[in-house]
């Protein structure tokens, strides 16, 4: 029988389930078991619990067949425990290092009280909060055991089921379940803590208790907060059932008004709608469970369980707001014309939005406005073939409007005309976020493509990158992702990242990534005819260099290879293509000595062509460092170099989700003479190099089957059933056209 047995109840989760198990799995003190409840998860959690209990012989992992909710759930758990304690564990949260060690010691030497009360941290996604108000009532609590009749005020502690480590035959003994619904945390703890004869406390941080942007259903509006009522119903039930507990009565009624006020007042729970119907059901719960001799306690919430008995919500809510505009007009002049600013900015969009929606609208954008590329390109393309009656209109700057094919329907951003089509189209399609500006209309479909798969932080994870995140509002950019409402992804690496990156509340998509769709379907004559274009010698072996930008440089441009000596360092037969990245097209590389050998025929600068896939088309291997183009490359099945020199500079600047070093698509090179060797020695395109490039594609361009695009228009558009993907590795991708010694794979 181990000491404790841990119960993890996990509903759509999987961008924090890891790291929840694996603070557990990696706890100093062994001797638990942990029941991890599949609560029907529609995500991957189901799959990643399986796999740690194929690891972990202390998994035991229960799927459910249907989704119950976090109290039955928990219940189900509870059933297989067979620990002397059992602790619940939220499966977006995680256990401080040295917790378990902590608590068998603290149980130890309690002499097995009928539970225990430890700390936590509230982690937000903005970054790491301090101790819980508990904490001064842990500290005082020292090492002696209590019961609650001599010690009310430790009702106080926080209201949660994850801080404690119950007894397991204490559990059993007096059948503590939990209810279905929303607060079932409440009487299963008020309950437990004034039937327990012997309660110790543990003065430590155990649980880092993440608060989600999104997705916490107690942050989400809506009549389920109702379910508050019938579960303090259920406790007081229970004590009327138990003359011995008459003294625990008006210490659980103060508790239960203060927790139904605290709800009342949060616009993050009960909408304005049904203020006046919860105050109500308040009301109804004071008159019929007030215990005799009840006195409320001092201050406002006192004052408000007084209201609770005379007034009416009019009259409550008078005396609220009154309360709250004194609060306001203390609180500065300059909140205040925020709040009027942000009010006039929605009113004005809101005039703009007065017409129904045109069905047959779609607008795209890409790349900040910088004309027709990328996913969103490769999506319109398509919903031209297969729903020509939805009209697509490209939103562009004015710099970029030659850049558009000609008759290509287009409003330039800002004007008279892109506010007249942004009020009313139904589809918006892009691959970064649009202007904050815009609303998000009923009916509407955000489909956002993403930039490519990540390798470095994005998002929410920059938080914990100063650097990398210089001009960047992170909490502007997740408002205007909030928009979303599908996300596209090439692999189930990109749908984890996304969703932690990116708390907000979107239907992640696996369709693959519309723009390498024309990677996977190209044959050889459309490398040739980009060759033909760019001026490359027939039968030249075609080098691709395609830096990424650097966070820790202003500018972001740092100079890793001598683009000259590279040039002359490759054998004859070879032609070296440039493509920087877009944000350093126009920055200093350019103006570096790159426009000069361009000139000079050293080199081909191709920074300036428009569509990317064109570039890889025409390359025989492509040589970058943290370029996301290397996921996108990877279809082609053609040699990749990563040129590495930097990794740690670049890794504890930016920050990255996997080491690229350690999981490369080819060889690395930490120095410019390993690059040149590599290429010298012929190693660039060997066996090794086809065998990391076959894991790598496996892993990043599993969706990416060249339907991509289709399977966007007919699912999201048209309203069609979603076409299966189809393993990347059983298609045959295009080969390189160059020197015929290349690697190609058959």
């Amino acid at each position: 029988m181990p000491r404790f047995s841990i119960i993890v109840p996990v509903f759509k989760v999987q961008g924090f389930l890891r790291e929840c198990l694996d603070s557990v799995l990696g706890q100093s003190y062994a001797d638990f078991e942990v029941i991890a409840v599949d609560d029907r998860s529609p995500d991957g959690c189901g799959a990643i619990l399986d796999e740690y209990a194929d690891r972990d012989p202390r998994v035991r992992v229960l799927h459910l067949s249907e989704n119950v909710g976090l109290g039955p759930a928990r219940n189900a758990g509870l059933e297989r425990a067979g620990g002397d304690y059992v602790l619940f564990l939220d499966s977006d949260d995680a256990y401080t290092p040295g917790l378990l060690a902590a608590v068998a010691a603290r149980l130890e030497a309690a002499d097995d009280p009928d539970m225990l009360v430890f700390d936590h941290v509230r982690t937000h996604w903005w970054g790491r909060g301090g101790r819980s108000e508990s904490a001064g009532l842990l500290a005082a609590a020292g090492t002696e055991t209590f019961g609650i009749r001599e010690n009310p005020e430790y009702l106080r502690l926080f209201l949660v089921a994850w801080n404690k480590a119950y007894k397991r035959s204490f559990f059993l003994e007096h059948k503590l379940q939990y209810a279905p619904g929303l607060y079932e945390d409440a009487p299963v703890t008020y309950r437990s803590m004034v039937l327990a004869d012997r309660i110790a406390c543990l003065d430590r941080i155990g649980v880092e208790y993440r608060q989600r942007r999104q997705g916490a259903i107690t942050k989400t509006p809506g009549r389920r907060h109702f379910d508050i009522f019938p579960q303090y119903e259920g406790l007081f039930a229970f004590l009327e059932e138990r003359p011995d507990l008459s003294w625990a009565r008006p210490l659980l009624f103060e508790r239960a008004l203060d927790h139904m006020l605290f709800v009342l007042a949060r616009e993050d729970r009960v909408t304005p709608s049904d203020r006046s119907a919860f105050y109500r059901e308040i009301r109804s719960f004071h008159r019929r469970r007030l215990p005799d001799g009840f006195t409320p306690p001092d201050g406002w919430r006192g004052t408000e369980m007084r209201l609770l008995a005379t007034a009416p919500y009019p009259s409550y809510a008078m005396a609220r707001g009154l309360r709250d505009l004194r609060r306001t007009a203390g609180s500065g002049k300059r909140r205040v014309a925020g709040a009027v600013s942000a009010r006039a900015q929605h009113a004005w969009y809101t005039a703009q939005s007065k017409r129904a929606l045109d069905p047959h609208l779609a607008v795209y954008s890409a790349t900040h406005l910088r004309g027709m590329s990328g996913d969103p390109a490769a999506i319109h393309a398509k919903s031209r073939e297969l729903a020509p009656h939805i009209r697509g209109v490209w939103v562009v700057r004015e710099d970029a409007v030659d850049m558009l094919p000609p008759g290509t329907d287009h409003v330039m951003f800002g004007s008279r005309r892109y506010h007249e089509v942004m009020a009313r189209a139904t589809y918006w399609v892009n691959n970064v976020n649009w202007p904050g500006t815009l609303a998000k209309r009923p009916g509407s479909v955000h489909i956002h493509t993403h930039l490519g798969t990540p390798l470095k932080y994005m998002g929410a994870d920059l938080l914990t990158k100063p650097g990398a995140r210089h001009g960047f509002d992170v909490p502007q950019m997740l408002r205007r992702a909030d928009r979303w409402d599908y996300s596209l992804v090439a692999n189930r690496h990109s749908e984890l990242a996304w969703d932690r990156a990116f708390p907000c509340r979107f239907t992640s998509l696996r369709t693959g990534s519309p723009r390498n769709d024309v990677l996977v379907n190209a044959g050889p004559e459309d490398g040739e005819a980009v060759r033909a274009r760019l001026g490359i010698p027939p039968g030249h072996t075609v080098v691709l260099y395609a830096p990424t930008r650097r966070d820790y440089r202003r500018g972001g441009h740092v100079d890793r290879v001598d683009l000259a000596r590279f040039a002359a360092d490759l054998s004859p037969g070879h032609t070296l293509v440039v493509r920087l990245h877009p944000s350093l097209a126009a920055g200093t590389a350019r103006g570096m000595g790159l426009a000069d050998l361009h000139a000079r025929g050293v080199l081909i600068d191709a920074t300036d062509e428009p569509h990317v896939e064109d570039v890889m088309l025409a390359s025989d291997v492509l040589v970058t460092d943290y370029s996301a183009l290397m996921f996108d490359y990877a279809n082609l099945d053609r040699p990749i170099v990563i040129h590495a020199d930097d990794w740690g500079a670049y890794a504890a600047s930016r920050g990255a989700y996997f080491d690229i070093t350690a999981e490369a698509p080819g060889h690395v090179s930490c120095s410019y003479r390993e690059l040149a060797w590599l290429f010298a020695s012929g190693t660039w395109q060997d066996e090794e190099s086809a065998r990391l490039r076959e894991e790598f594609r496996e892993r990043f361009c599993e969706f990416d089957d060249g339907r991509a695009a289709e399977r966007v228009v007919r699912t999201l558009m048209l309203g069609e059933r979603m076409p299966e993907t189809v393993v990347t590795a059983d298609a045959v991708p295009s080969p390189a056209t160059g020197s015929p010694g290349v690697a190609v794979k058959a």
